[in-house]
């Protein structure tokens, strides 16, 4: 990168660090998926071919005759997962430099590199942990077609729950600060996220659709691979962007938005 990638993102006021922080994030996420998608090709795949064989001998295909997919397995592999990783990545990585960008300066004394390492194991714990663990994903061949839409819309709600959760736990920290010692009103606002989300995820309806004698391990081996895979992608994300984003921070001697606002 060099100095190239420094002067390409020098700074002269807010607008500036905006679109520099940007580009930052679109970086750590194209590194970030980059990485997944190596993950996903070694641990995740596997699990996805033993649902599929599983799935095909379930419904007595085994030994009979099928008209091709319109898209082949092969072609999914080589082309749809890495292609549809990079495109969420980066899409990702660009919503989480706005992100620092709010909270940099906000939550506590942290410097650059620091505030974008928390924030990542944050997004990671906010978007996809938390909402895992209500509607936890399932392999090829398990789930009812005419309930993907339900499915879809339960998740994402709850996806929006705890990303309102998160926000206003970020508020709450700010304002219960200036009363209190930092550390307790950390863990006032923590609490005050952990009793949303607890409470959402006790109130929204519970699917249930994986059969009794579906294999536990492949379904533990796919969802493992869920979790490694976004995991990767976020501490992926994490490391590139405190990276990039301490340099040119540092070079520019400006400070974030969130920060020259102080609030």
């Amino acid at each position: 990168m060099g100095g190239t990638f420094s002067a390409s993102l020098a700074t002269d006021g807010p607008n500036d660090m905006i679109r520099n922080l940007l580009i930052c994030g679109l970086l750590a996420g194209v590194v970030g998926s980059g990485l997944a998608i190596a993950f996903a090709e070694v641990v995740g795949e596997p699990a996805v071919d033993k649902a599929i064989t599983l799935e095909r001998s379930r419904a007595g295909l085994g030994a009979t005759k099928q008209d091709p997919p319109m898209v082949s397995r092969g072609l999914q592999q080589a082309v749809g997962l890495p292609v549809a990783t990079l495109l969420y990545g980066s899409a990702v990585g660009g919503l989480f430099a706005l992100a620092f960008a709010f909270v940099y300066g906000r939550v506590g004394r942290v410097s650059p590199a620091g505030t974008a390492m928390w924030l990542a194991a944050a997004a990671f714990v906010v978007v996809f942990l938390v909402p895992f663990l209500k509607y936890s994903s399932n392999p090829p061949g398990v789930g009812l077609p005419g309930t993907i839409g339900l499915r879809s819309a339960l998740y994402a709600t709850m996806v929006a729950i705890s990303l309102l959760a998160a926000v206003g736990a970020v508020r709450i920290r700010h304002l219960v600060a200036m009363r209190i010692a930092s550390a307790r009103a950390t863990t006032v606002a923590i609490a005050s996220y952990v009793a949303i989300v607890v409470i959402a995820g006790l109130v929204l309806p519970t699917v249930q659709e994986v059969p009794p004698d579906f294999p536990a391990t492949t379904l533990w081996e796919f969802r493992r691979s869920a979790v490694g895979m976004q995991l990767i992608l976020w501490t992926g994300i994490g490391i590139t962007f405190a990276i990039l984003a301490q340099r040119v921070m540092a070079r520019s001697g400006a400070r974030a938005p969130g920060a020259a606002a102080g609030n």
